[in-house]
């Protein structure tokens, strides 16, 4: 009878270790394959990710890492020495994905620009450091926005072969979404310096400056520094819902970097209630 208990005992373990060999083999882990790097000692290496950064670990201290000032989905890198021993870098960003890097020392052949956005590789965007808001429902409903068919009218400023034009205004979650076109029918290319968001007096006091008040976009989608001679480049701003007060005015200004011509379009009121609600996702 004991032997019986026995055999009854083993046959037991060994099918329990079987079946948890077999469920070990359905479970079995599967490579991340790091992306190759090169950076240098004397050049920075900048990355733009498509959500913002949450995690970042470096292998050794051999390099040096930091997030873009102000930025939340570029990190910026470089050798603290030269010919360090390769190593790696990890970055987790806000949708829970994982980057693998496996950086090399090559100063002469250095990355310097590079995108993760794989799936539309030709948009840059980038994403500022925000207390509110979701980064995901940020870029969604500014695509919502950029592929919207309402528009509205005036709002266009066209000069020395350049046009901007406010074709369009959104709002949802309290966000504000401003798509602008910027035109270039020129020969020159457009190499865009700033474009800035502000609200300003309508009437400028005697021995009294004008107050300006900066807004700051929350997003920007096709945040393109260059604008390719005869091409044109629709871009959306991500802003807190705000109105204007009386006696003031939306400026939206677009400078040129290295050159003079710049755009001003001016926005009161009785356009902000031209907008347009997007819908809820």
């Amino acid at each position: 009878m004991k032997k019986i208990n026995v055999m009854l005992m083993v046959c037991a373990v060994l099918i329990t270790i079987g079946a948890f060999a077999q469920q070990s083999s359905k479970n079995s882990l599967s490579e991340i394959t790091p992306d190759s790097l090169s950076i240098g000692y004397s050049k920075t290496t900048n990355i733009v990710f498509p959500y913002a950064i949450k995690s970042v670990d470096r292998g050794s201290a051999d390099i040096l890492v930091q997030k873009a000032k102000g930025l939340e989905n570029i990190i910026q890198i470089k050798a603290a020495k030269m010919d360090f021993i390769p190593t790696n870098l990890t970055v987790v960003t806000a949708d829970g994905k994982l980057y693998s890097f496996l950086l090399r020392y090559d100063e002469q052949n250095a990355n310097l620009n590079l995108s993760m956005n794989t799936t539309e590789p030709f948009e840059q965007n980038v994403l500022f450091s925000v207390g509110i808001g979701n980064e995901q429902e940020l870029q969604l409903y500014s695509k919502l926005a950029l592929y919207d068919k309402s528009k509205i009218e005036g709002g266009k400023e066209s000069r020395y072969g350049l046009k901007l034009h406010l074709n369009g205004i959104f709002i949802q979650n309290d966000i504000m979404y401003y798509r602008i076109v910027v035109a270039n029918h020129s020969k020159i290319k457009y190499d865009v310096d700033q474009f800035r968001f502000f609200i300003r007096d309508s009437k400028k006091v005697k021995r009294t400056s004008s107050q300006e008040i900066e807004i700051s976009p929350l997003y920007i989608l096709n945040n393109y520094e260059t604008i390719d001679e005869e091409s044109e480049n629709t871009f959306v701003f991500a802003v807190t819902k705000f109105t204007i007060p009386e006696k003031k005015y939306l400026v939206l200004q677009l400078m040129e970097k290295n050159g003079g011509r710049h755009l001003v379009i001016q926005v009161k009121n009785k356009k902000l209630v031209q907008v347009s609600v997007l819908p809820k996702l």
